[in-house]
This record gives structure tokens, sequence and C-alpha cells, in this order.
């Protein structure tokens, strides 16, 4: 169990992550503010708690590994490594620029930080489940974490990865599914249907986990017990259930927010509501 000031720290970089996103936005003119905002909880678990990256944790071999498969969520990575020291906080206001290394979405070309160019859904669950092979037969004591959306796993090679990594065992491997509801088309319902996630998952092996993934407490928690042995010789699947524009209410759990500008009066009130 993490310290209750622990929790409140890594809220108030939530905060400063969910501004970020918001003013990056605003400053490029376009982007995809919904699925930012829903998974600022589970990226700040992940590089401020679990890994606690700083300036020089990529550049370590012993380290954990961290795909955002959902790769139009750019703004939330990009503010997160901001917020942990890996990135300059003013490269921020580069975003979409012609020319700046936080393109759209993430460019490993461009910024070595990113650990998969993503864009192209479906992905990121096959190099995650790569890497946690690797970390696997060389015995050593990390974890490889892929952060995918709801209406991603409808696409690319999830299924296929998802049937290997449980039948396999590959116990190193952790998806964390931003399970807000919505898609680009939009309500998971109205595209494609899979709910409920977990008896399909534990069908084909996998320990599972559901939690508030807006309840920094709840997700902290549902990390570690992913990133111990206490799942046992299983994948971890952890299913977050989160709202699409999570902390801004003109934004929350609507479908037209998925891509959208931020005007300069809907920033000033989205800061307001973000950071109090």
């Amino acid at each position: 169990m993490t310290d209750q000031k622990d929790i409140e720290k890594l809220e108030a970089s939530a905060r400063r992550i969910r501004a970020h996103i918001l003013t990056q936005i605003n400053a490029a003119g376009s982007g995809h503010p919904g699925g930012s905002m829903s998974c600022v909880e589970i990226l700040t678990a992940l590089f401020a708690h679990r890994a606690a990256a700083g300036a020089t944790w990529f550049g370590r071999n012993a380290r954990d590994h961290v795909i955002l498969s959902k790769g139009h969520a750019a703004p939330a990575l990009y503010a997160t490594f901001a917020e942990v020291g890996m990135i300059p906080e003013a490269e921020l206001l580069t975003l979409r620029q012609l020319g700046s290394r936080l393109q759209g979405h993430p460019d490993r070309t461009r910024l070595p930080e990113v650990e998969m160019s993503t864009g192209s859904l479906g992905q990121g669950l096959s190099v995650s489940l790569g890497i946690a092979l690797a970390l696997k037969l060389r015995n050593e004591p990390f974890y490889s974490y892929a952060v995918l959306g709801d209406g991603e796993i409808n696409s690319g090679q999830i299924w296929e990865a998802i049937a290997y990594a449980g039948t396999n065992k590959v116990d190193r491997l952790v998806a964390i599914l931003d399970a807000n509801g919505i898609q680009n088309d939009g309500r998971i319902e109205e595209v494609l249907e899979l709910r409920p996630y977990a008896p399909k998952l534990e069908a084909f092996g996998w320990a599972v986990r559901e939690f508030d993934g807006q309840n920094m407490a709840e997700v902290v928690d549902a990390v570690d017990w992913a990133s111990s042995d206490a799942p046992g010789n299983k994948p971890r699947f952890l299913i977050a259930h989160t709202t699409k524009g999570a902390g801004v209410s003109f934004m929350s759990d609507r479908a037209d927010w998925h891509s959208h500008t931020i005007s300069d009066e809907q920033l000033k009130a989205g800061l307001k509501e973000v950071m109090g």
C-alpha cells in the first residue's frame, strides 16, 4: 500500500500533466484531448511511481519498458515526460509544429525517449510482448507495459498477442486498457462491443484486475500488483475504467472531443478546472 502523501504527490503531478495537455493542444491548434485526458493517471503511475523515471532513466539498460500503443494520446505522453524531467517543459509548446520532436503521434526517429513509434493502432502489444519475452529469457526483474485504448483492441494484432502471451505464460507483460468507452467513430457499443473483457482475457490465460482508472490510489495499487509475483506465472491485464476528457466538464464523456482543438476561452476554463 502506497503512503497517502505519495498518492497526493502523484495526484498533483496528474493535475500538472492535464494542464500541459490542454496548453499543448491550444498552442498546436489541433490534437486529441479526450483520450489524452483519460490516461493521465495510468501514465503518472507508470512513469512517476513505478519507474521513478528521470532525465537519465531512458538511457539505462536495466529498467522497465513502456509503450503508449494508443499513439493519438501523444500529448499525455509528452506532458508526462516533461513532468518527470525526461524532456524540457518548454518543448511541449512545439507540439505538431514543423520540425518539432513532438509530432502528433509518438515518433521514435525524432524523440528517442519514445519506446516505439505508434499511431497505427493495434501494434503496441505485440512489441511489448517481444520485449517481455526478452526480459523473461534474460531473467531480468523488469516489466514490459503496453497502454491500450478500448477502441484500439478491435484492431491489429491485439488478440494474436493476447493468445500467444497467455499460452506461453509471458509473466513480464502488463497490458493496461484505458477503457473510456468511446473511440473515434462513437461509443464502443455502437462500433464493436467486446465487453465484458475479463472473462475473455482469463480464458486466454491472463491474470486480470479491474479498477477506477481516474482514482490514483487504485491505479497505483493495480500497477504494483501487476508488477509483482502475486498474479503468478501469467501475463497481466489491467482494465482501467476511465472517462474520455477526464478532468474537464465540457469535454468529459463526449465523443466529439476525441480529436478537437482547444480555444483560448476553453483553455482558460479547462485550466481552472484541472488546477483548481
